[in-house]
Parts: C-alpha cells; structure tokens; sequence
C-alpha cells in the first residue's frame, strides 16, 4: 500500500469536516445556501483554472469532448447537491452526525460498487471482512448520531 495516498485520504477526511463547517458560516453570512454552494464552487473553480494555467494541460480535442457519456458529466451536479445538503445539513444536525452519516453512506455505495466492478472500478468482492466492516462503520454512526 502506498502510504501518501492512505495519509492523503486521511487528510481529506479532515478537510471535508472543516469545509463543512466553513460552507455553512458562508450560507449564514450570504444568507442562502444555495449562494452558498455557488460560491464554494466559484472559489473551487478559480482554483482549478490557475492550476490548470500554471500546469499548462493541453484541453482534449472537441471530438473526443463530444464522445464523453453524458453521465460522465454528472459529477459536478452531484458534488453541487452534496455541498448543498451539507450546507443545509450542519446547522441542524451538526458536524459529526453529517460526516459521520456521509461516510457510511459513503462506504455502502463503494463497497457495492466495488463489488459488481460498476462506473469502471475493478472488481473487489463484498467479502466477510468488507462486511464486517461495514457494519461496524454503521454501528459507529448509530453511536455518534445517539449523542
């Protein structure tokens, strides 16, 4: 196992609490969360585009731009909603009940679409330690979320 990316992921984790709470003092100062959420990704997108000017990546060919699948295009949308219910989220159910919740939702859909090798991962079996660790990921949320 390469360890940046366990650390890095590890980090992540971190990042997503913080970004959670940063977001929701950002909709409670713009006054609406959806303004909210467009700003978050605003501010990610300028990001992206400077980097992207700074690394100098070539853009791909109009033709093969026309060939993506239109649910390739989707990730987007579905990281506006995510930002937008946490956003929502926070400030009635908290910080740990939201991650916490996330991540089990999180691991069940990774554990299932590892398992049938779907959006293009490779083929990881749901075997009994998956499972097990499912179940304790859950029973992990039912503890934070009792508080």
């Amino acid at each position: 196992m390469n360890y940046i990316f366990v650390l890095l992921a590890f980090l992540t984790g971190i990042a997503i609490s913080i970004q959670a709470g940063v977001n929701a003092n950002l909709r409670q100062s713009l006054g609406n969360p959806v303004l909210a959420a467009a700003v978050s990704f605003g501010s990610g997108f300028l990001s992206l585009a400077i980097a992207l000017l700074f690394m100098r990546v070539p853009l791909p060919a109009l033709d093969a731009v026309r060939q993506i699948s239109w649910w390739k295009w989707t990730g987007g949308m579905i990281g506006a909603i995510y930002v937008t219910t946490v956003i929502v989220s926070v400030p009635r159910i908290g910080t740990a009940n939201l991650v916490s919740l996330s991540v089990a939702g999180q691991l069940l859909a990774a554990v299932v679409l590892d398992h049938y090798g779907l959006l293009g991962f490779a083929q990881h079996p749901a075997n009994g330690w998956r499972l097990l660790g499912l179940l304790l990921i859950v029973g992990g949320v039912l503890l934070v979320v009792k508080n």
